[in-house]
């Protein structure tokens, strides 16, 4: 029986191990890099050229990938779950609302972030009116461990979690102690602030939006060059800022959005 066992935990740990390679190949595709071929993927990946046509193959087969003249691109099948993630993900109307005035009105880029492990994920997105700003898109995973929306979402974090976020930061484990009285003074405060935490001359301001339950899932910001944002600015965003999150819990805010 223990034999029996092992060999089920062998193949058990293969076939999530194929599951990550076969992710990790869809993620090389980007907005930039629409097409990728089997030599780009073994470069990127590491992996051996029969695996990469092995895992390719079956992907091809399963729709998830479509091959070109100029290499594989995403295939259709992807289509159904990005219906399925935009229906799920995609704010109400009011929402977008809100944060389209909150943009118009402060000339800043808005963005709503909620956690996914030791990251933080842009789930909507309003772009500052200005030529200079700051935009990430929706579906960009940023790091936890910077930033003012970071602070927000990691108020309920334990110190497991704190102490993953940390690793995957420049700054070593005594950051840990740091990242936890930043976490503390946003809590207190009721809003965050950074200024070059992540990308230098970048700043953001970020309020947190309460859910059905009271429960922070959610952070909403605005960010743009770290010139803009002197204090007095600041000040005005944070009450903004508080005034669109209050509206955005009133209306029963959720995540996923539509549940």
């Amino acid at each position: 029986m223990a034999e029996q066992t092992g060999e089920h935990d062998s193949g058990e740990t293969q076939g999530v191990r194929s599951v990550q390679r076969a992710i990790d190949i869809l993620g090389l595709l980007t907005e930039t890099d629409p097409a990728i071929s089997v030599s780009e993927i073994v470069r990127a990946t590491g992996l051996a050229k029969t695996t990469v046509i092995r895992i390719v193959q079956t992907l091809e087969q399963n729709g998830l990938l479509w091959a070109t003249a100029k290499g594989y691109m995403a295939g259709p099948s992807l289509w159904r779950w990005a219906h399925l993630a935009s229906s799920s993900w995609e704010l109400p109307a009011e929402t977008k609302d809100l944060m389209r005035g909150l943009a118009a009105r402060q000339r800043e880029t808005v963005n709503l972030y909620v956690v996914r492990d030791i990251y933080r994920v842009c789930v909507a997105q309003q772009e500052s009116p200005q030529p200079l700003r700051h935009v990430v898109h929706v579906g960009d995973e940023l790091p936890l461990w910077a930033g003012a929306s970071s602070k927000i979402l990691l108020r309920n974090s334990n110190p497991a979690h704190l102490t993953r976020v940390v690793k995957s930061s420049p700054y070593g484990h005594d950051y840990v102690d740091s990242l936890r009285a930043q976490v503390d003074e946003a809590v207190t405060r009721g809003f965050a602030v950074s200024h070059g935490e992540r990308e230098t001359g970048l700043s953001a301001v970020a309020v947190p939006v309460a859910g059905r339950t009271g429960s922070v899932i959610a952070a909403l910001s605005l960010s743009g060059p770290t010139v803009r944002f002197p204090d007095e600015r600041v000040a005005e965003f944070v009450d903004a800022l508080t005034e669109v999150a209050g509206h955005m819990t009133e209306r029963g805010f959720d995540h996923p959005f539509r549940s």
